[in-house]
């Protein structure tokens, strides 16, 4: 079990690069005034990475006043984190 969790991390971190990753993309293209990459896709980038998406929205202000969308990246976010404490609790017990 502790080789997997190596490797889980890893996985975790590209996951939350790729969603930061996309929001930068998202938004040169909002200021570029090119194709935009759909809302359905970030949310689904940021149910793999989510502390990546939420940063992205942060630091890049991009997509803060779009409802629905912040409250289904707030709802993601908290699922994640939610998730990460009952792993840690898990693994650490």
């Amino acid at each position: 079990m502790s080789d997997a969790i190596p490797l889980c991390l890893l996985a975790l971190s590209l996951a939350n690069l790729l969603a930061f990753s996309l929001f930068a993309i998202d938004k040169a293209r909002a200021r570029a005034g090119g194709r935009r990459i759909p809302e359905r896709a970030l949310l689904l980038a940021a149910l793999f990475g989510a502390l990546g998406a939420w940063l992205g929205q942060r630091l890049l202000r991009h997509k803060t006043r779009k409802q629905p969308f912040a409250a289904w990246l707030g709802l993601i976010l908290t699922l994640h984190a939610l998730a990460l404490l009952a792993v840690a609790m898990v693994v650490w017990r």
